[in-house]
């Protein structure tokens, strides 16, 4: 098994490269933000060429599963685990937009996480953080449960209807909003959540949700944005933000 696991590694990396070197005039943006974007409020979380901006949860620098190359940041899941692990910016956000393109491979299980608080008495960033779902609806372990999907608020709010991700090996655009504790979140441009921290609806999907009684869950208005290592390979690139 363990050499079946690192087999279907190297086809779902070869995947990506194949898919991402016939991508490359789609991504001529993809080394950062412009100067538009920038004069627009908007700046860039990645550059396209380093993992500058970044660290791995609770450590001081990126671990080795995470490579930047041909304009993407990249998990490969197929290293020792102590390599492994989520990053997260090294800035704090609290009311921001987010934007970024997420690729999944075969089967594959990831996230972004944000309202992350680094701290070592919380050893993961979902203890704190909300995250929105990267997922293959098709093919992956966890696509029973609607609000598993793809784009949902992670098993809050979600459903099949809003849930349209893109065929494994293309890119995802993946949106953010969050002001005031109003979270808005969309998928390749249909919305998929929103919902606004405190509110009796909250209160209720909070409830439903695993998170019910988690100490530090969402209790952080200000915190990191995690890229979730869920031991699949994913990639990400055009990461940018805006603070509101």
């Amino acid at each position: 098994m363990k050499n079946l696991k690192k087999t279907l590694s190297i086809a779902a990396i070869a995947l990506f490269a194949a898919c991402g070197s016939g991508q490359q005039a789609e991504n001529s943006q993809g080394s950062g933000a412009t100067a538009a974007d920038e004069n627009d409020g908007w700046v860039s979380l990645f550059d396209g060429q380093t993992t500058n901006g970044w660290h791995t949860y609770l450590r001081d620098t990126v671990s080795a599963a995470w490579t930047a190359q041909d304009g993407e940041l990249r998990f490969n899941p197929d290293v020792a685990r102590d390599q492994r692990g989520d990053i997260v910016t090294d800035g704090e956000y609290e009311n921001f937009e987010l934007e970024l393109e997420w690729k999944i491979s075969p089967g594959g299980n990831s996230g972004i996480i944000f309202g992350v608080h680094e701290d070592p008495k919380f050893n993961a960033t979902y203890q704190t953080g909300i995250e929105m779902q990267i997922l293959d609806n098709i093919d992956a372990a966890d696509n029973k449960i609607e609000n598993h999907l793809a784009g949902s608020l992670y098993d809050m709010i979600g459903s099949k209807e809003v849930s349209q991700p893109k065929p494994v090996g293309e890119w995802n655009l993946a949106k953010i909003r969050k002001k005031d504790g109003q979270i808005t979140l969309w998928l390749n441009d249909v919305q998929t959540a929103d919902v606004t921290i405190g509110t009796a609806e909250w209160e209720q999907v909070l409830n439903a949700s695993k998170f019910t009684d988690w100490e530090g869950f969402a209790k952080y208005p200000k915190g990191r944005i995690a890229l979730q290592d869920h031991g699949d390979v994913v990639a990400f690139r055009n990461i940018r933000i805006k603070e509101l």
